[in-house]
């Protein structure tokens, strides 16, 4: 155990997360997605997990170590239901009020569709597979920076 390290970030996730650059793409995946297959496509080339959890628990957890990129209007999205690309269902909603939580403000998500989200997460820098069983909770999450000390 760490000090001040959610435990559910276990070292193949930390290690990636350390990683990762400013820009990169993370995939948060749901149980229903070709997740094994998409992840030996990404940078990492291997598919982590973080079994058991919600996609807002990983999300949680992911964000209490890593910044989102203050750079790009979206830095975090999230993958339409076919067909109806407006409406939320409740794991994204859980998502987002991890995301506002995380960043201390309200920080929306965009949205991508299906097919355009599995080509992106091909090109991620990794892809992390959860334990959620709900439809539609996959997300894309850019790293951001983190300033300077003040001296």
């Amino acid at each position: 155990m760490l000090k001040s390290i959610d435990p559910l970030l276990n070292a193949d996730v930390l290690h990636a997360l350390r990683a990762m650059g400013h820009g990169d793409d993370l995939i948060i995946c749901d149980t229903n997605f070709p997740a094994d297959s998409v992840a030996r496509q990404t940078v990492l080339g291997k598919l982590l997990r973080i079994d058991n959890v919600t996609a807002a628990e990983a999300a949680r957890a992911i964000l209490s170590v890593m910044p989102l990129d203050s750079f790009v209007d979206q830095p975090a999205l999230r993958m339409e239901i076919v067909g109806d690309g407006a409406t939320l269902p409740p794991v994204q909603t859980e998502v987002q009020a991890e995301i506002d939580a995380a960043e201390g403000r309200s920080w929306p998500m965009g949205s991508i569709e299906r097919f355009a989200f599995y080509e992106r997460a091909k090109n991620a820098y990794c892809v992390i597979q959860t334990g959620e069983r709900r439809f539609y909770g996959c997300f894309v999450l850019k790293k951001g920076v983190i300033p300077p000390d003040a001296r």
